[in-house]
């Protein structure tokens, strides 16, 4: 759910996101990890974008991860043998507050390899630089505050004030996500209007998901009893094609 959250964010908003990290207020475009290797690689919380001349890679952390380092290590050379010419910026973004000392971690070092990328941990960033950007508001609730439910609800004036209703909608939306990492539904309904989130493509996505990884659960049990493939189908709604990839996965992970 954050990770679909800031994603949508990244590649909706990346003028914004461009003048936050970049210093400069361009129009950044997707690159897909496929691009980058044939092989699958993880990709949960990655968001790769670029302009002509760069490459902006941020990854989103709501918990510390000490894989981190290396994956920055691994998609920088990624990126190097696709884009040589490309400079290029690493962003460890991590959401929520915590003591753990994977989140000051800002290199990767392997024998005579180092490898340095940025970090920025959201709590220790002003509130009010994210209220400066409509892209950036959804975060301002997460920034350094004493009291979240007042910027939150700073936050809510701000995007009352966005003309587009489904940009108004979208980031409300969004605000209410990223929000529910320091505040309780109550806050945060009382203070940011449900009605408007419930239009947003941010919501609608994410209750599409969750619908999705439903249909998953019941297929798996479904094919643990035995049921055929195309019985699954019928009774969960997904295609053959899924079934069948649920039902390697299912037999991959009973053989190691």
């Amino acid at each position: 759910m954050y990770d679909d959250t800031c994603r949508f964010l990244a590649e909706h908003f990346s003028a914004d996101f461009a003048s936050w990290l970049l210093g400069e207020s361009i129009t950044l475009t997707e690159i897909k990890p496929s691009e980058l290797s044939l092989e699958p690689i993880r990709a949960d919380a990655l968001i790769l974008l670029q302009s002509n001349e760069s490459v902006l890679h941020l990854e989103f952390q709501t918990r510390p991860d000490p894989e981190i380092p290396f994956r920055m290590f691994d998609y920088r050379a990624r990126v190097y043998r696709r884009y040589r010419n490309k400079a290029m910026r690493q962003v460890v973004i991590y959401l929520k507050q915590t003591r753990s000392d994977l989140v000051q971690q800002t290199s990767f070092i392997l024998e005579r390899t180092r490898h340095d990328f940025d970090v920025i941990r959201l709590w220790e960033q002003p509130d009010n630089l994210f209220l400066q950007y409509p892209g950036l508001i959804p975060f301002a609730a997460l920034g350094q505050t004493n009291d979240p439910e007042a910027t939150l609800r700073q936050a809510a004036q701000a995007v009352n004030q966005i003309s587009d209703p489904t940009t108004q909608a979208n980031l409300t939306a969004a605000s209410a996500i990223l929000a529910g990492l320091r505040l309780r539904d109550e806050v945060i309904y009382r203070l940011l209007r449900r009605d408007i989130m419930q239009e947003s493509t941010v919501y609608r996505s994410i209750l599409m998901e969750g619908e999705v990884k439903k249909q998953r659960e019941i297929a798996l049990n479904f094919l643990r009893e035995g049921l055929s493939i195309e019985i699954v189908a019928r009774g969960t709604g997904l295609s053959v094609e899924e079934v069948q990839q649920l039902q390697q996965q299912m037999n991959n992970s009973s053989q190691s």
